[in-house]
């Protein structure tokens, strides 16, 4: 059975003018449009073509080759192009823009805004839709995260404590202020760890790798930075957290741990504005 919303691998079974018939079982033949067909694969009759499945204005199935930005059942942040009596319509890299009912806006939006949304089927219409309501969709199977565990963030808000974000397109995660060392906005996607699973189950995240494992690899980068910048960087335990950031993509704290244990093991010199390679 072809699935609406999602790529899926269809038998080529006809040729026109205009495209190609694809098979899509109950939904019968689907048409791939002429300017969609692919010129450096196989298109006979009886190949296999992988497409993505959506319905044209008139609400039938068609297939594309184009990669949109979110399939039904995933989370992203979409910039608003229109807005009507009908709902917000979102940018998601095909010819037919996605619907945002204004029944699903989670805050007012305008054009040229961009939202954080999950999108499904709409068991109604079949139409693929957007929600800017995410809380549905999360949090509803047990958090088996370990800490220390490398995950994937989506950053959705920020709020007076920090960022929240959605883990692996699963869980809620919060990113406290204190965490957070370089800029974040929402639609950001950034490599996360897991920090703590509460009591409650709320989860708290940290950009950077946790606990001595961090240090240790931080150390061997630091190290790996000097050799290639002949034993000199023009960094130091005094430098601004942006520097630091920049060049490792950790925050100052963890910075100063890992060159602090570089000089008790008498690998490196620590200067006013530098640090050496002894």
């Amino acid at each position: 059975m072809a699935l609406i919303g999602r790529f899926n691998s269809l038998q080529v079974v006809k040729h026109t003018d205009f495209g190609l018939y694809l098979d899509g079982g109950p939904d019968g033949e689907i048409l791939l449009p002429k300017r969609y067909v692919p010129k450096d694969e196989p298109t006979e009759v009886g190949e296999w073509l992988n497409v993505f499945l959506y319905l044209d204005s008139e609400d039938r199935p068609v297939a594309t080759t184009l990669t949109p930005k979110v399939q039904v059942g995933s989370f992203a942040s979409l910039k608003v192009v229109e807005i009507n009596r009908v709902g917000l319509f979102l940018d998601w890299g095909l010819p037919k823009d996605l619907l945002l009912p204004h029944s699903e806006e989670k805050r007012p939006l305008q054009v040229g805004d961009y939202c954080v949304v999950h999108v499904y089927l709409d068991k109604r219409t079949r139409r693929i839709t957007a929600t800017a309501r995410l809380d549905r969709y999360l949090d509803n199977t047990p958090p088996r995260y370990k800490p220390g565990q490398a995950v994937d963030l989506l950053v959705v808000e920020a709020t007076d404590l920090g960022f929240k974000a959605i883990i692996d397109g699963l869980h809620w995660g919060l990113i406290h202020k204190n965490e957070v060392f370089k800029f974040l906005r929402s639609g950001m996607r950034e490599q996360g760890y897991i920090k703590e699973i509460r009591p409650d189950g709320k989860i708290s995240l940290s950009l950077q790798p946790i606990g001595e494992r961090a240090t240790t690899g931080l150390a061997e980068q630091i190290l790996d930075k000097l050799r290639s910048e002949g034993g000199v960087l023009q960094i130091s335990d005094k430098s601004p957290p942006e520097l630091i950031s920049k060049l490792f993509g950790v925050s100052k704290g963890n910075f100063k741990k890992a060159i602090g244990g570089l000089y008790k093991q008498g690998l490196i010199r620590i200067q006013e504005d530098r640090i050496e390679l002894v």
